[in-house]
């Protein structure tokens, strides 16, 4: 049973998407080596984990699996903007992806605290 609406999906799809064009700008060095990895596994697993929620057979799943992307989201943010303020990345390029990263996670932070209201108020 699909249990995400709208357009959240293919949102976190074109992130990963944004994420792997960032990491492939980085310098090809130790640090924006170090920088890639990190920001590679946090970027896509956001997505992942949606999917993974929109396939949840329990709220107590979805909610658990939405609040790990929100994490991922959420640690996402960090990478990016340790890569902007480390001037590893041009600011334009980053923006837009702190802008969604950001997006993402209230987004995902509304679907966590909704759905746990929903199931402690049928209790």
């Amino acid at each position: 049973m699909a249990r995400i609406r709208g357009d959240l999906g293919e949102r976190t799809m074109r992130f990963a998407l944004s994420v792997i064009e960032l990491v492939d700008a980085l310098p090809n060095c130790t640090k924006g080596w170090a920088i890639g990895r990190q920001l590679m596994r946090s970027g896509t697993s956001v997505g992942a984990n949606v999917r993974e929620a929109d396939h949840a057979l329990t709220d107590a799943d979805f909610a658990h699996k939405c609040s790990i992307a929100r994490k991922e989201a959420a640690e996402t943010q960090y990478w990016l903007e340790l890569s902007k303020r480390a001037e590893l990345l041009s600011v334009a390029s980053l923006d837009a992806a702190l802008d969604e990263a950001d997006q993402l996670t209230r987004i995902l932070g509304t679907l966590v605290r909704k759905t746990q209201e929903h199931t402690h108020g049928a209790r």
